[in-house]
This record gives structure tokens, sequence and C-alpha cells, in this order.
């Protein structure tokens, strides 16, 4: 079973960037592709960037394409969330999760989740 610690939130101005990570333990994180989510206050959780098992392919929502960049290090059972040209709507607790199987950007279709780190962008 893999177990999920998301890490890398903070405190940043608008037009910040932050890099978050997800750090999965046990030895089958290279058979999972990943994704991020996140949620924010008063809001439904919402898809924000899915990777493939081996990293050649990615998706993102349409709010963050061009300025989120998500990758993976299978050595180092971590995937990446690098966040650029911050803005105040992107506030939110950001959501490592995992699935077996391709790619998708459905939160439903992903079984394992991390505990959230929050990312509060100021004005």
């Amino acid at each position: 079973q893999v177990q999920l610690v998301e890490s890398g939130g903070g405190l940043v101005q608008a037009g910040g960037s932050l890099r978050l990570s997800c750090a999965a333990s046990g030895r089958t994180f290279s058979s999972y592709a990943m994704g991020w989510f996140r949620q924010a206050p008063g809001k439904e959780r919402e898809f924000v960037a899915a990777i493939s098992v081996s990293g050649s392919s990615t998706d993102y929502a349409d709010s963050v394409k061009g300025r989120f960049t998500i990758s993976r290090d299978n050595a180092k059972n971590t995937v990446y969330l690098q966040m650029n040209s911050l803005k105040p709507g992107d506030t939110a607790v950001y959501y490592c999760a995992a699935r077996a199987g391709r790619v998708a950007i459905v939160q439903e279709l992903f079984h394992l989740w991390g505990q959230g780190t929050t990312v509060t962008v100021s004005s």
C-alpha cells in the first residue's frame, strides 16, 4: 500500500512561485498514475494536474495551464507540482492522489490520498 505525504505549501504573494512535493512510501510508486487536486474554502475539491506512470503524459485544468507543471521522479518516489504566477484564486488545500493504471482527471478514480498541504496566495 502506498502512503502519500505532501509538503511545500505556505504563504506567497501573488505572482510568486511554490513547489509542492508528494513523497510516496512503498515499492510500487512507479506503477501509479498521480494527480494533484485542490479544495478552496467553501468549494468542492477540483482537479489540478495529473501525470502518467512514466511521466510521458500529463493533463492540466484550464485554470492552471501554462502556470503549473506536474512532474515525477520515480527513483525518489516523489511527484511535484511547480506553481508559478500564483493568483489569490489558487489559495486552497492541495492534495496528492494516486491510482493504479492510466492517468486520469476524475478524482473518484483515485483511491489513495494524502492529507493535503495548504497554499495561501495574498494579493
